[in-house]
């Protein structure tokens, strides 16, 4: 029995796109025009390189020059921007921060106490006492009269009615 996957029939995409393909789920480092760093868990591009990324945070130097000196002083401001896209025109180096984390459930927040059911469109109507488990109206095996289907002069006959004298296949309309 073949398996189900193998790695021979796996075609790896070619260009310049599957260089950054290697770095989905990893966090980088993205210098824009403006001076401005951002750092996030990389998850998509396209052929522009517009970057989308997540639990992103914006790192911005401040230079401040003294007045009688030349003293200059650097802060840098962070500021936590989330899910964000990022022009990829704007976009002047990527970097790799570091590695994607080593599993996708291990990120995601352990269930809580409760019961799931469905709700809204979709969910299931609990049965109504006496049908014992038997369709809703509408819904069972047979159809229900009056709703789709062709018109009741239709229903005896294979075949609609012959179109009206003179207006036959072939022939051109009355009058000619």
């Amino acid at each position: 029995v073949p398996p189900a996957f193998s790695l021979v029939n796996v075609t790896m995409p070619t260009g310049k796109g599957s260089k950054l393909l290697r770095y989905v789920e990893h966090r980088l480092r993205v210098t824009l025009q403006d001076g401005r760093v951002i750092v996030g868990t990389f998850l998509a591009f396209d052929k522009h390189l517009n970057l989308v990324l997540s639990e992103a945070e914006e790192f911005r130097t401040l230079r401040k020059k003294g007045d009688k000196a030349a003293v200059v002083e650097e802060r840098q401001e962070k500021r936590a921007l989330g899910l964000i896209i990022l022009r990829g025109e704007n976009v002047v180096s990527l970097a790799v921060e570091g590695p994607p984390p080593p599993s996708a459930g291990a990120r995601l927040a352990p269930g809580g106490p409760g019961v799931a059911r469905g709700a809204g469109r979709g969910a299931v109507a609990p049965p109504m006492p006496g049908t014992a488990g038997a369709a809703p109206v509408g819904l069972g095996a047979a159809p229900v009269h009056g709703v789709g289907g062709p018109p009741p002069q239709m229903m005896g006959r294979g075949m609609p009615p012959p179109p009206p004298p003179g207006m036959g296949r072939g022939m051109g309309p009355p009058g000619y």
